[in-house]
């Protein structure tokens, strides 16, 4: 058997943009992930398929898995030989027990690497526009925990050392103990009047943050139901954010927006969302598959036969992506395609068709499959006899290739991929909306509609509904839901600019 290793990485404070090279190349490889409730669920996206997934979160009074039994977790899985991933919130060793997992994993002659991780601790405030240290202010940094054992009996914080300490303090944790320790401190001989910022689930979509004094925070995160996971940053250098706040005044900025794009998919939309400031949801209802059987060898021998066509017509970017990975599997050389010409239904599948180097030579006015009989005739006045390749979702919707057959076209439409729903929810986003709900809910298809369906799912009057297009939003009416808006431009950025547009507007689910 093969010699296993842990790797204790730092998954950072949420962002994913936060998250370090190395660390995702751990999360790559890792045949058994052990994540913790700080870590970004997001992350298990780039892990490879069959790999073993274990959550190991612990919050105050709540452990899915007491630190114990994660030690032995670890010490297990990697002595299976097995490559193990131990995701933890932050960096794993300011206050994340790091280093006693190491002790563990030593003992029991396991190898294992530390991966560093961004902390929190200096995160959380630079995204709430608060720089830890500044010249003007401060020139030294005091990090310290909040957080202690329940049982025991005296606190080994040092109120008196940190209240007397110069420049910045920055408190991970303990949010829940708030009034105990700012008296604590005060009766330490803290200045009362010192700004203090708590920043809540800092770096993400969900990141809030609240400032007082040390007299008067307490009592302003229960009236606000400030709750964990917070950090508290205690200094002048909370007065800068005033000036440098900028994290939470981009325009989508604590709005909930769903996406339902496929888990390959979703990554650029979630990212242009949360670039503007939202709380994604990544909340796949479908998923792409390859055909088989019978379609899988009707499909190969067209596209090896591709060449041979006067024109292909590509009605979705994932119909461009099957084509030519199957394509490039038979062929070696593009110009093996030949001098067939493309036709795209719109700018998205356009888009994809140029990751190839694919030029468009036909896209209909409407960003609809069934409009590309008209665009034919309007450019070339008749495609009677003309070959045609059209490969397609098993299931699409047969009114393009009734019009081209009516036209006197000789089509082949073969199913590049099928579409399914997903039943899986590993981030918990599915829980996540049924619990907490959305500002927003953005659908890239009829399956997605379909797929969402599918999960059991409705959509609450006040959470806005966008589409990418008219065939999406056909199939939204006929499930009983008026898209709020559709799409300019059929593509992923018509599709998020539509959700700006919609975030401009009056709050929805009022009459």
């Amino acid at each position: 058997m093969s010699q296993g290793i842990c790797y204790l990485v730092g998954a950072g404070p949420g962002d994913p943009g936060l998250m370090t090279l190395r660390g995702k190349e751990c999360i790559e490889i890792a045949d058994v992930i052990v994540y913790d409730y700080l870590s970004n669920a997001e992350f298990l996206h780039w892990a490879k398929p069959g790999a073993e997934m274990i959550y190991a979160g612990k919050k105050s009074k709540n452990h899915a898995i007491p630190q114990g039994g994660i030690n032995e977790l670890l010490v297990e899985k990697a002595k299976e030989g097995k490559i193990v991933t131990r995701l933890k919130g932050g960096d794993p060793l300011v206050f994340g027990r790091g280093g006693e997992e190491a002790e563990e994993l030593r003992e029991a002659g396991v190898p294992f690497e530390f991966v560093p991780g961004i902390s929190s601790s200096i995160a959380g405030p630079a995204y709430a526009g608060i720089p830890v240290t500044h010249r003007d202010h401060c020139s030294q940094l005091t990090i310290f925990t909040g957080h202690e054992r329940p049982d025991k009996e005296t606190s080994s914080i040092d109120y008196e050392q940190i209240a007397n300490a110069p420049g910045t303090k920055v408190m991970l944790m303990g949010v829940e103990r708030l009034p105990l320790i700012t008296s604590s401190l005060i009766e330490a001989g803290a200045d009362s009047d010192l700004p203090v910022a708590l920043v809540r689930w800092a770096t993400t979509g969900q990141h809030r943050t609240i400032t007082g004094t040390v007299a008067t925070i307490a009592e302003i995160a229960e009236r606000e139901e400030f709750k964990a996971p917070a950090v508290a940053v205690f200094g002048t250098v909370v007065n800068c954010r005033e000036n440098l706040n900028w994290f939470e005044e981009r325009p989508l900025s604590g709005k909930r927006v769903v996406v339902t794009r496929t888990r390959a998919q979703a990554s650029k939309m979630s990212r242009m969302l949360r670039e503007l400031g939202a709380d994604v949801l990544e909340m796949p209802t479908i998923k792409i598959q390859q055909p088989s059987g019978d379609d899988a060898r009707e499909f190969a021998e067209t596209v090896a036969d591709a060449h041979t066509y006067d024109w292909i017509i590509f009605t979705s970017p994932n119909a461009v992506e099957h084509f030519f990975e199957a394509f490039y599997k038979i062929r070696e050389d593009a110009r093996a395609i030949g001098g067939c010409r493309i036709a795209a239904v719109g700018p998205g599948t356009a888009a994809k068709l140029k990751e190839y180097r694919m030029a468009t030579d036909l896209m209909p006015e409407t960003h609809v499959a069934d409009a590309i009989p008209e665009a034919f005739e309007k450019e070339f006045g008749s495609v009677e006899n003309t070959t045609i390749l059209w490969p397609r979702a098993k299931g699409a919707r047969d009114t393009l290739s009734k019009k081209l057959n009516e036209a006197g076209a000789i089509l082949d439409d073969p199913v590049a991929y099928e579409t399914v729903p997903e039943t899986d929810d590993p981030t918990g986003a599915v829980k996540r909306f049924q619990e907490e709900g959305a500002d927003f809910i953005t659908f890239t298809s009829a399956s997605t509609v379909e797929g969402f369906l599918d999960l059991g799912l409705s959509i609450p009057d006040e959470t806005a509904i966008a589409s990418i297009g008219p065939v999406t939003s056909a199939a939204l009416v006929e499930n009983g839901y008026d898209p709020d808006r559709e799409a300019e431009s059929s593509d992923i950025p018509g599709l998020v600019a539509a959700v700006l547009e919609l975030a401009k507007e009056e709050p929805f689910g009022e009459d």
